[in-house]
């Protein structure tokens, strides 16, 4: 209550002492340098805090766990990868000799066929017209010769005649020659006209022959797999064979054209087994023999492939023309070797420090031509390296030719623990 008191009031009340109230002063205001000062003691708190904190959970953190695989022994197959694609083993162009405008269809997709069977015909009336102006004129030269033969005939008699008339005198010398001369001539005639009949005749079977063409017939037996006409197409056989049909022989037989590369091409061989699985069955894998090695490269973009074929059998017809094939040819399997991950080869101890470096190793004796590694187990709790020779390699797993490794044995392929045990311990602090 600060309300002020009047002087009569003091006055009528002398004995009393009156008392005014105090006003409450206003808090004083720190300064900057007093600010500072709070500031940093409380960041020096915050830091010794964290630095506690840190050096507790070093001490405490978890131990290293490590994950084991047992050494066994086992199959190692190394193979080589490449991409396909399935086609029959023979497939058949079939085009037309002669050209014309198709007149009726036989064949179409899928459509089995024997050999010699017609699958298109070609208008037939051009070539039909050849060849019986072909037979006609070998029907003319076949009547010149009969004509000349004639003529042979009677020359013959006529020489013959005169010659026996010049014995007694009754003629002369040149109507004898002059028969002879004839009779010669008859007889080269009708050599001529033999000669024009076999002319007419080849010229004739020429005629046949292409009006025989006109039927497009399929060569062997087979499926038709492509058609590449219709009726009322004109096809030129003038420069280039044009494909009509596709004819695969047998489908029961299949193979895949693979390309590998030169780096891979080396141990490629025939005979090799080789697997493949098709977009069409992911979960199906096929298994056939390489049956071909060809030698003739081929370069895309500078990288040089060779074509390998690797034969298959399609005895459920499962596997169509076309197909893209994702290709898996051994070239080196081994059986019942003793094998390891291919993880315990790259796996190092991360506290090289305090785990690897001077730990004790056992060297192993190396077999000729193979290649020294070192893989780590356990060794009253510390990763302990030893030494081993190494084979035949794939995709999972490596040969172990030789080195103190036995079936049974656990390597470290990984180590699983805190953030911390990947780094080196800190110092202690002191305060």
């Amino acid at each position: 209550m600060n309300e002020r008191v009047s002087a009569e009031t003091v006055q009528e009340r002398p004995d009393k002492l009156v008392q005014f109230p105090r006003e409450t002063p206003p808090p004083a205001k720190l300064g900057p340098r007093t600010r500072a000062y709070w500031f940093i003691a409380a960041l020096g708190t915050l830091l010794l805090v964290a630095a506690v904190a840190g050096w507790w959970s070093w001490g405490t953190s978890s131990p290293t766990q490590y994950t084991m695989a047992e050494v066994a022994r086992g199959p190692i197959a190394r193979t080589v990868t490449a991409t396909g694609t399935v086609n029959p083993e023979l497939t058949i162009i079939v085009g037309t000799y002669v050209s014309g405008v198709i007149q009726e269809l036989f064949c179409d997709y899928n459509t089995v066929v024997k050999k010699g069977q017609v699958c298109a015909k070609i208008d037939p009336r051009p070539y039909q017209s050849i060849v019986d102006q072909s037979r006609a004129n070998l029907a003319v030269a076949q009547a010149q010769l009969a004509k000349d033969k004639a003529n042979l005939t009677y020359t013959k008699v006529r020489y013959e005649r005169t010659a026996r008339l010049m014995q007694t005198n009754a003629t002369s010398q040149d109507a004898v020659d002059a028969a002879k001369s004839n009779y010669e001539q008859a007889q080269a005639q009708i050599l001529f006209d033999e000669a024009t009949i076999q002319q007419r005749q080849a010229m004739l079977d020429a005629a046949q022959v292409n009006l025989d063409y006109t039927n497009i017939a399929s060569p062997v037996d087979g499926v038709v797999v492509s058609r590449n006409v219709t009726v009322g197409q004109t096809v030129a056989a003038s420069f280039q064979t044009p494909t009509l049909f596709l004819i695969a022989t047998d489908l029961t037989k299949m193979q895949v054209d693979t390309n590998v590369s030169e780096s891979d091409i080396g141990g490629v061989k025939i005979g090799d087994p080789g697997t493949f699985t098709v977009d069409t069955f992911p979960k199906r894998t096929f298994r056939g023999k390489v049956s071909q090695v060809r030698q003739s490269p081929q370069t895309v973009q500078n990288v040089v492939t060779y074509d390998v074929v690797v034969s298959v059998d399609n005895s459920d017809l499962a596997l169509k023309p076309g197909m893209t094939a994702a290709v898996q040819i051994v070239v080196d399997q081994r059986a019942d070797v003793l094998r390891v991950p291919n993880q315990a080869l790259l796996y190092a101890p991360s506290a090289v420090g305090s785990a690897g470096k001077g730990l004790p190793s056992h060297p192993a004796s190396s077999a000729a031509g193979a290649n020294e590694a070192q893989v780590w187990v356990l060794r009253d709790g510390r990763p302990t390296a030893i030494r081993v020779a190494l084979g035949l390699e794939d995709d999972t797993f490596t040969e172990i030719v030789s080195g103190d490794l036995k079936p049974g044995d656990e390597v470290i392929t990984a180590e699983q623990s805190a953030a911390a045990n990947r780094r080196a311990p800190p110092p202690r602090l002191r305060f």
